[in-house]
């Protein structure tokens, strides 16, 4: 595909700042000034899951998603972002579901194994989760993905397991603790 043309690239940029600023109401009314031959592209799609998102436009996040999904399934965003909209609107089932077929697509990104941990962890399945925290452990820095683990409310069931880590990697094991 080509690249997105001025004027509609510098509304894109612009409604990335305002974004990144947390200002997702002028992000809006510059996402509104692209043109609509270019309103359909996956990453002006991208940012306008970002702004539904900060407005927690959760059922329009998973249609967004969806749409990315159909125009490029082999791009982590449109898995990652339904599945995590899917889970903000405690359709958490469905959001481990929907995710599961991407660790084949993406088997090197932390994200999908950290994300099915913290959905098995709010399902009761702390066994799973364990074992997909232990997996997003071998594809991360151990100390950066125990840090933002502590921080993540989805697997409070596990954080004194989680504390416990060593500084370095996992030993694999089977089943039970952590460590």
């Amino acid at each position: 595909m080509s690249k997105l043309q001025s004027p509609d690239i510098h509304h894109l940029s612009a409604a990335e700042g305002w974004l990144e600023l947390g200002n997702a109401r002028e992000a809006q009314v510059e996402l509104d000034c692209i043109s609509e031959t270019a309103q359909g592209r996956v990453e002006v799609l991208a940012v306008r899951w970002g702004i539904l998102a900060q407005f927690k436009s959760w059922e329009q996040c998973v249609v967004v998603a969806e749409r990315i999904l159909e125009l490029e399934p082999d791009e982590i965003f449109g898995w990652i972002h339904r599945s995590y909209a899917l889970h903000e609107l405690k359709q958490t089932e469905a959001a481990r579901d929907r995710l599961q077929p991407a660790i084949k697509l993406f088997p090197k990104v932390e994200t999908i194994p950290y994300n099915l941990a913290c959905y098995e962890c709010q399902l009761g399945n702390l066994a799973a989760a364990r074992d997909w925290f232990r997996r997003a452990l071998k594809l991360h820095d151990q100390a950066d993905l125990k840090a933002r683990a502590l921080d993540d409310p989805d697997l409070k069931p596990l954080w004194s397991e989680i504390k416990k880590l060593p500084a370095s990697a996992p030993e694999e094991s089977g089943g039970g603790a952590l460590v």
